[in-house]
């Protein structure tokens, strides 16, 4: 098989789909790979390293995309992408179509056969391909978020893990997820005063149990919720409901109610983000201010380590990979129900019935399940 991988366009994002030793193990199964110049060059692998690793190194992404049977990216194709999506080419990437409806329609248009790595699904429901970026998101909100709260900027001032004879800031981390534990391990390293809330009762009792009851919990609940973010100063949504849009769990009055200076950061806004005061923002221009509360709202998070995360997820990604590759598109879904769990569009069309219920729009049975 053809594999490829090209550079990413998102706004800050230089994560790579392969890196060289993920070519080499391709090209060790009998493959050939082609490497979009430059494409590496952000996560710490410039063209030579592929090239040593025997790719194909060429000049533009339309040179990938024209020759491969399956690309392999990070980030969901942006629209200057479109143009290149086409029958009888694959794409394996992270896809988050509940948030993105042009992005839904162009791939049904083009005729494309498309799967996403966020719902890559195992029996017991865990999910290989988006635990790694999320352990990179979680730590990284935390971290954000003690940051936005210090001047210079509009978070008030505040240091989380406070002094003595000073309260620590305080916290409150709504989720209970692989994004919740890795935020909740940071914070606590930070001694702020936390309170994790879920709807999962026994994700809740285990995670009072790993930090050893220094923090707090609580069943989510609207009025619970209303309660906990009330004169918050960091809110970290992280809800997750696996191919669908996030819920809202944040109203604008509860956000009204952190008070001027408090920090929203929604991990969930390749969602579609969990509050109704979140929207969309890009490495190079993070946050805005919402009912005097400092939003930070970045839909790649991990894209701002890319040596980190490339590493993190092609290690997690290069099996499916090489399955693909070795059986054929078709033949790895039949054969591989946790892969076929994550067909998006195949041959342009839906079958994300989650998905097509949001934007109205027509869903087909997934023909591998």
């Amino acid at each position: 098989m053809r594999v490829g991988t090209v550079g990413e366009r998102k706004d800050g994002e230089y994560r790579v789909g392969l890196t060289p030793e993920g070519v080499h193990a391709l090209l060790v199964r009998g493959h050939e790979v082609f490497v979009e110049a430059g494409a590496g060059v952000g996560s710490g692998h410039p063209d030579a390293a592929y090239t040593a690793s025997g790719a194909t190194v060429v000049p533009d992404a339309s040179d990938v995309w024209g020759a491969c049977d399956l690309v392999v990216k990070v980030k969901e194709p942006v629209p200057t992408e479109y143009d290149f999506l086409r029958v009888g080419c694959g794409l394996f990437t992270y896809l988050h179509l509940p948030a993105d409806r042009p992005l839904t329609e162009r791939l049904m248009a083009s005729g494309c056969t498309s799967l996403a790595y966020e719902l890559v699904r195992r029996p017991d429901g865990s999910l290989p391909l988006l635990a790694p970026m999320s352990q990179v998101a979680g730590r990284m909100a935390a971290e954000i978020g003690a940051q936005l709260l210090k001047h210079p900027g509009p978070g008030r001032g505040k240091l989380l893990g406070g002094v003595a004879g000073v309260p620590p800031g305080r916290c409150v981390l709504i989720g209970s997820g692989t994004v919740a534990t890795a935020a909740a391990r940071v914070l606590m390293g930070l001694d702020a005063r936390l309170t994790v809330m879920s709807r999962d009762l026994a994700r809740l009792s285990y995670l009072q149990e790993h930090f050893g009851g220094r923090i707090a919990t609580r069943v989510s609940t609207p009025q619970a919720v209303a309660e906990e973010v009330e004169g918050a100063d960091l809110a970290i949504l992280a809800v997750l409901v696996p191919g669908a849009p996030a819920p809202k769990v944040l109203t604008r009055e509860m956000v009204r109610s952190m008070g001027a200076g408090a920090v929203v950061v929604d991990v969930s806004i390749d969602q579609g983000g969990a509050s109704v005061t979140s929207r969309p923002t890009t490495h190079s221009h993070p946050t805005y201010v919402e009912e005097g509360v400092l939003h930070y709202c970045v839909s790649n998070m991990p894209g701002a380590v890319p040596q980190t995360s490339t590493q993190a997820l092609t290690s997690a990604t290069l099996p499916y990979v090489e399955e693909i590759a070795d059986l054929g598109l078709d033949a790895a879904l039949r054969v591989d129900h946790d892969l076929a769990r994550a067909l998006s569009t195949y041959r342009g069309r839906l079958v994300r019935g989650p998905v097509a219920e949001s934007f109205g729009l027509e869903a087909s049975p997934n023909p591998f399940l």
